[in-house]
Formats: structure tokens, C-alpha cells, sequence
């Protein structure tokens, strides 16, 4: 199969960046669309041209590192896949295929297809964690814990923090992806003894970012390669305001 990649290129941050198209032929089907990329780069290369610089690790939908825009919709046109697992069968022969990086002000553009996702970072730093004592792992079942409390934990921390629930809200809010990171604490016992203050700190680091507010739209659940419900939004929401009223 044939196709056209209009890819967008940018030196780095400071700089203005454009779509430039490159057609692409003998493309099998069972190609995923990082081996387009990756053939692509070499022929590039083979050109003395730079390469499409663009961020990927684990190419198993794991790491959350390989998120772009594609046709203008995060991860491409499948749901619950991430473009690392997406493969050419998806598209048809002749297609032209736009892509670009997720846009979001507090993702700056480093150069390319990748992005800066530090935002997420400093959002955990202020409360995505638990205090223990290190040592020896405990036994799993040391602690007894719900069924559904441990499988509405499991759900959220699914979350791989590609920043897709970001790309797809008309406001760049990161509310999901909050939220997911929050209820996974909160539904275990582990995860009690900084739950108040987990919300405030990380809610406000999120308003610091630059993220915008939620006005609960959907789009974010309905692009999330990992399928996480807006529920995680509703529970979030009801922590935030019991913790002001309680302060």
C-alpha cells in the first residue's frame, strides 16, 4: 500500500514548526505505525536529511511515552489502542495521514513529535505517592482489602499517563488523568493517611500547570488507550469539596 504522511516538524521550542508531506510506498499492512515511521526515518537518513524525531520505549501500549495526533485524534482512529500498537491494516491505501503532537500548553513541543510531559511529573511529585517503611515487600494478602475496591483501584491505575485525555479536551484539562492517580490511593488502605491532603496538593499543582478546568465533555474517557472512566472525575470532584469544607 501507498500513503502520505503530512508530519509536523519543529527544531525545538522556540521556534516555528510546519507540516511537510512524505509519501510512503510498499507499506504492508501488518506494519504498525512506528515501523512506518522507523522505514520512513531511514530513508531520510539514507538522504543525509534529519530524521522525524519522535518519542517511543516500550511499543507495547505500557509506557505511555509514544502519543500523537493522528487524522486529529489522539493515539489514531482506534479505541483503546495506543500508536505504538496501531498498524496500517487500520488505514486504506492512498491515505493521507496528518500528524502531529499533542497540543496542550503545558506540553511544550521539544522538537517534532515530542513533547514535554514534565506537567504530569510535578503533579506527582506533590501527592502521587504513599509513606511507608521500606524493607522486605509484604505478603499480598497481609492486608485485607475489598474485591471492588481493589478492582476500582487496578482500574485506575491502569493509567499510563500518555496525556491523550489532555490532547482530546477542548480546555487541555488533565483532570482524568488526575483523578485516575488519586482514586488509585484512594480505594486502598495504603493510600489513607495522605488522601486529603493528596487531593489539594495535587488538584492545585494541576491548576499551577496550566491544565484548564474540567466541563466534564467526555472527550477524555472516549480517547484514553486505557479506557478510563470519567467516574474517577465524579469521585475527585466530591473529595475536593469535602476537603474544603472540612478546612
Amino acid at each position: 500500500m501507498k500513503i502520505t504522511l503530512k508530519i509536523w516538524r519543529q527544531k525545538n521550542t522556540n521556534t516555528k514548526g510546519d507540516f511537510e508531506s512524505y509519501p510512503i510506498d510498499n507499506i504492508s499492512e501488518d506494519m504498525s505505525f512506528f515501523e512506518v515511521l522507523d522505514t520512513l526515518n531511514n530513508q531520510l537518513i539514507k538522504s543525509n536529511k534529519d530524521p522525524i524525531a519522535f518519542d517511543h520505549d516500550c511499543r507495547e501500549g505500557i509506557c505511555g511515552t509514544c502519543g500523537v495526533m493522528i487524522n486529529g485524534k489522539p493515539h489514531g482512529p482506534l479505541k483503546g489502542v495506543t500508536t505504538c500498537q496501531l498498524h496500517m491494516r487500520s488505514f486504506k491505501d492512498g491515505d493521507e495521514l496528518i500528524v502531529e503532537p499533542f497540543r496542550a500548553k503545558p506540553f511544550s513541543i521539544v522538537r517534532d513529535l515530542v513533547i514535554n510531559r514534565k506537567s504530569f511529573d510535578n503533579i506527582m511529585e506533590s501527592g502521587g505517592y504513599i509513606s511507608v517503611k521500606t524493607g522486605g515487600a509484604p505478603d499480598a494478602n497481609s492486608i485485607p482489602i475489598l474485591k471492588d475496591n481493589a478492582d476500582e483501584a487496578f482500574d485506575s491505575a491502569t493509567c499510563i499517563g500518555c496525556g491523550a485525555c489532555v490532547a482530546a479536551c477542548k480546555n487541555a484539562s488533565a483532570m482524568l488523568f488526575v483523578s485516575a492517580k488519586i482514586n488509585q490511593y484512594a480505594n486502598l488502605p495504603q493510600g489513607q493517611v495522605e488522601n486529603s491532603k493528596r487531593v489539594t496538593n495535587m488538584v492545585t499543582k494541576m491548576d499551577a500547570e496550566g491544565f484548564g478546568s474540567c466541563t466534564n465533555t467526555g472527550a477524555c474517557e472516549a480517547e484514553c488507550p486505557k479506557e478510563i472512566s470519567v467516574d474517577n472525575i465524579i469521585k475527585l470532584n466530591n473529595r475536593y469539596i469535602k476537603n474544603l469544607f472540612k478546612n
